[in-house]
């Protein structure tokens, strides 16, 4: 096993190492690079604030690799998994959780066969809506798992609907025993979401999961914001603990107009006889066109 020298991006094993990445084989059977393993994150719990990102493109992925992002989640369908390959590839040294759909899997062994679906394609660990009795299946077979706490937007209908959780004392009882039945199965990390920041601060003193916080203020060991957000892909209302460093939204309108304006150009010189014009199209050699004409009569 020593003899493998590089990775699945050929970077020799001192490259790696002043690159500050660390040379890893996957569940999946394949050598590559990394910013982080699981070991490494978890020993950042209470050193550094760690930053996570959902990218939805190739460019986002690439773009959030090139700033620094520390993990990144990956929308995964296990029938398309192309975009998911395709984010991978995009951001090869970035640790990234694929995230499972809630309903994809029934049972635990299912659970299992999807963790491995997307760890073979490239994933370091599962992002899940499971129950802790489906996240112990998987951690058992060594699949790395972040869970899900708080506000969980495909359960919401058992916590009243799309709003925050953790405002009384029973729902605050509540996120902390779910958050240790995670623990206690297995799970590296859980996202906790829309709870108050204050009530987060002290559950993350007293689990060893890294606490990924979306609305939940500072009290995580993430701090966790999708893509869209980040870069303002969409336009207003904004939900209150998102924020827009960027305003792609108005660039996209515009792109919008300028592609609009460019199909009116054409059609405008197509019907005046403007284009083609001399410089896009070919001319014949002199007398060709004659001794055509005399060849098909």
């Amino acid at each position: 096993m020593a003899s493998h020298a590089t990775g699945d991006g050929n970077i020799p094993s001192r490259d790696a190492n002043q690159k500050g990445l660390t040379r890893i084989m996957t569940v999946g059977g394949k050598y590559g690079t990394r910013n982080y393993t699981v070991k490494d994150l978890r020993d950042q719990k209470g050193v550094k604030t760690l930053t996570e990102t959902v990218p939805f493109s190739i460019e986002e992925a690439s773009a959030a690799e090139e700033a620094g992002i520390d993990t990144m989640k990956v929308r995964f369908d296990p029938k398309n998994p192309e975009l998911a390959i395709a984010i991978r590839n995009a951001a090869p040294n970035t640790f990234m959780a694929f995230s499972c759909p809630l309903i994809a899997a029934a049972t635990k062994d299912e659970a299992v066969r999807l963790g491995y679906k997307a760890m073979e394609i490239g994933a370091d660990a599962v992002m899940t809506q499971w129950s802790p009795e489906f996240i112990e299946a998987a951690t058992r077979a060594g699949i790395p798992v972040q869970g899900h706490a708080g506000l969980v937007p495909r359960r919401s209908t058992w916590t009243g609907g799309l709003k925050a959780v953790g405002k009384t004392i029973k729902e605050a009882l509540w996120i902390y025993n779910q958050i240790k039945s995670f623990e206690n199965a297995g799970a590296y990390a859980v996202e906790v979401e829309v709870i108050p920041e204050n009530l987060l601060i002290e559950i993350s003193k007293q689990t060893s999961l890294l606490t990924s916080s979306i609305g939940a203020g500072k009290g995580g060991d993430i701090q966790f914001l999708f893509a869209d957000d980040i870069l303002g892909n969409n336009g207003p209302p904004y939900v209150r603990h998102s924020k827009q460093y960027k305003n792609f939204f108005e660039l996209k309108k515009k792109m919008q107009l300028e592609r609009i304006d460019g199909f009116k150009q054409f059609i405008n010189e197509v019907q005046s006889g403007a284009f083609p014009s001399k410089e896009h199209i070919i001319s014949t050699p002199d007398g060709l066109i004659e001794e055509f004409l005399k060849k098909i009569k």
